[in-house]
């Protein structure tokens, strides 16, 4: 197994890229775009399909591009080259790119707009490239995440240089999203990663920072015996720094490195070690950790002296982030658990697309094989530390004083509500799933659900997406999905109760109704719904001449039977 970074709060992130099929489907992308004639293009791209309904974009430089330092102000960043103002912030409001990057970019332009409009109904959107084919795949990426809330891409880069300076990190730094979008796999034989690096730059203080590198997002870093993820930028410098000083090669030529054996050997490996159980380790244990780390990537070991700079410095690093989580007690250490589990869900969520949708996938995993009840099973799990994480964090907010309430509710109800669209559904399905049981919204739904509603709309109590255009990728009522259990409930007392149930199920599909059609017209409900297979067009199809005899003259009934819900996106 090999030695993985006790340090990274992304390294649950790496872990998913790893153990999945993204790492070896994205270079061979990149392989096979590599066959393509360049022609008199600099730059090549291309897409490529993945799985049912996502996609992969792959960016290939030419090999007679070469790298030189220079970087372009986001003040002289003009015409052609202007999409990327919005990166700027109050805190930021100035960056710099590499002008290689930033002119290739440019050159595709009319293309990648074109493409940009066509990439929004991909689930799950991966964008990838190698060498400064890999800096081109972060600057379109960072182009799709300004416009992409809710279906972010993800950006995996093999082998490529920095692209900015420390204002461009740091502004990336300020949207937490952003910089977990971007995974950079790095060999310690791949010059080009370091190419941008030098001793001077790393550890002088007489060269201007809008000269000095800086990288942003998650690096896996590969020796031949192993790997290790870092995503603390100043760390990740200091050791690309020491990879650069070991390094026999110091030219700007793309030299074609092939990264088909490192993602060979990552196969073998897991990735994960809990950021958490650096409260557990003595300052001597963290240090070993450190020496470990450093090893695996071919640097250091036991051979190195313990005045070794680069040691010195991360372990510096390290003890200050230490400090701060012990400080901090429960937040940082919870929350990586609850980063890493809504990791895991999201992942769940974009490889059942084409199963109906993640809420069906977990109720029928028990009749489609052994594969799928243990995905299901890691889901529960992930699921369980959820609902106990925010539990106990709604009934602390609950015995605050009022003073303090308001704050803590502000600061945490962007992460509760999502928990609460992405989580609850599957409660909610677990709960049907037991025989007899109804009415989840009276009898069977969480406090802390409602406290977690409650507070979302006491903070927009006018409600949100009225001028929306596209539908969300998360339904907005996490109650949605009890709505249509019920829903199947009434349409078979419809056509089999007695006359008194008849006339409450025939007035419950008409309510039912009307409030679907009001969640498609604001498009606060997700696409999957009329996904063939949803639970939702089942209904529809095994209940249709029952809905009709309530619904007919209602506008729900005219949308469906136009087939009008298949456009909705």
């Amino acid at each position: 197994m090999s030695q993985v970074s006790m340090f990274s709060s992304g390294q649950e992130f790496a872990n998913l890229f790893v153990s999945s099929d993204l790492l070896h489907h994205s270079w061979f992308t990149i392989s096979d775009l590599r066959n393509h004639p360049y022609l008199n293009n600099p730059i090549l791209v291309k897409v490529y399909p993945y799985h049912s309904n996502g996609a992969i974009v792959a960016f290939v430089s030419s090999p007679t591009c070469t790298l030189q330092k220079e970087m372009v102000s986001s003040e002289d960043l003009e015409g052609s080259q202007s999409p990327f103002d919005f990166i700027s912030t109050k805190l930021n409001p100035h960056f710099s790119v590499n002008k290689a990057a930033i002119t290739l970019f440019a050159s595709l332009l009319n293309e990648l707009s074109a493409l940009k409009e066509q990439l929004g109904s991909f689930s799950p959107l991966i964008i990838t490239g190698v060498s400064l084919g890999g800096s081109v795949a972060s600057l379109f990426t960072l182009w799709l995440l300004k416009d992409n809330n809710n279906k972010r891409p993800t950006c995996i880069t093999f082998g490529s240089p920095l692209l900015g300076d420390s204002g461009l990190q740091q502004a990336i730094s300020e949207r937490p999203s952003w910089n977990s979008s971007f995974l950079h796999v790095v060999s310690n034989h791949d010059p080009i990663p370091r190419s941008l690096i030098s001793p001077t730059n790393a550890f002088a203080g007489s060269i201007p920072q809008s000269c000095i590198y800086n990288p942003f997002g998650m690096f896996l870093l590969c020796s031949d015996s192993d790997c290790s993820c870092f995503e603390e930028p100043e760390s990740v410098l200091d050791i690309m720094m020491e990879m650069n000083l070991n390094s026999q090669h110091q030219d700007n030529r793309f030299l074609a490195f092939d990264y088909e054996q490192v993602l060979e050997r990552l196969k073998h490996r897991v990735i994960f070690n809990d950021a958490s159980q650096l409260f557990h380790f003595s300052m001597d244990q963290l240090q070993a950790g450190i020496d470990l780390q450093l090893e695996a990537i071919g640097i250091g070991g036991q051979q190195t002296s313990n005045m070794n700079p680069l040691r010195t410095k991360v372990k510096k690093r390290v003890e200050e982030s230490f400090a701060k989580k012990r400080n901090a007690i429960d937040p940082g250490k919870k929350l990586n658990k609850m980063k890493e589990a809504m990791a895991w869900l999201e992942w769940y969520m974009k490889v059942t697309l084409n199963e109906g949708g993640y809420v069906d996938s977990y109720k029928r995993s028990d009749f489609r094989g052994r594969d799928a009840v243990k995905s299901r099973q890691e889901i529960v799990k992930h699921q369980r530390i959820l609902n106990r994480y925010w539990k106990a964090k709604v009934a602390e907010v609950e015995e605050m004083p009022q003073s303090k309430k308001a704050a803590f509710r502000t600061r945490w109800l962007y992460s509760g509500t999502n928990y609460r669209r992405m989580v609850e559904p599957l409660d909610i399905a677990e709960y049907y799933m037991k025989s007899g049981n109804t009415d989840y919204v009276n009898l069977g739904r969480s406090e802390h659900y409602k406290k977690l509603e409650e507070w979302r709309i006491e903070d927009n109590p006018s409600g949100s997406g009225n001028d929306r255009r596209k539908s969300v990728c998360l339904t907005e009522d996490s109650c949605f999905w009890a709505y249509v259990e019920e829903a199947i409930i009434n349409s078979k007392r419809l056509r089999e109760g007695s006359l008194e149930e008849k006339e409450n199920a025939r007035e419950y599909l008409v309510n039912f109704g009307e409030y679907v059609i009001n969640m498609i017209r604001s498009y606060s409900v997700s696409s999957e719904i009329f996904h063939p297979h949803s639970s939702f067009m089942k209904w529809w199809k095994d209940y249709r001449q029952d809905i009709l005899s309530c619904l007919s003259s209602l506008p729900l009934a005219f949308y469906m039977e136009n087939g009008d819900y298949q456009s909705y996106a």
